[in-house]
């Protein structure tokens, strides 16, 4: 049960972290200063988005024993929800590369299982 509560908080981290970022390079202006109040005010969404990776980290260690795996496989939904946040966002259409660079860190998991 663990590792369920741990993949739903790094996902719920994660995609919170890199929603912020994206909103903020497609709506906010680049200006120093109009950038700055931006993330300032969105200090408490970013500390709750670090909480819940740092517990679904523990969790996923916890529950696996491997903190090889358990960083890889945030890695690993990182990058999806990057690939995600970019189609949302911005409307860019994953190519055939971005889905052999996904292929290639979910054969990564399937090798740091492996014993």
């Amino acid at each position: 049960m663990l590792l369920v509560y741990g993949i739903g908080l790094l996902i719920a981290g994660l995609f919170l972290i890199n929603a912020i970022f994206s909103y903020q390079s497609k709506h906010i202006d680049p200006a120093f200063w109009t950038t700055i109040w931006f993330q300032v005010k969105m200090i408490p969404l970013f500390f709750a988005a670090n909480v819940m990776i740092g517990f679904g980290i523990k969790y996923n260690y916890k529950s696996t024993g491997s903190l090889t795996f358990a960083l890889s496989l945030s890695k690993g939904f990182e990058i999806f929800i990057v690939v995600l946040m970019g189609y949302l966002f911005l409307k860019e259409v994953p190519t055939w590369k971005t889905w052999v660079g996904l292929s290639l860190v979910i054969g990564g998991f399937v090798i740091t299982r492996l014993k």
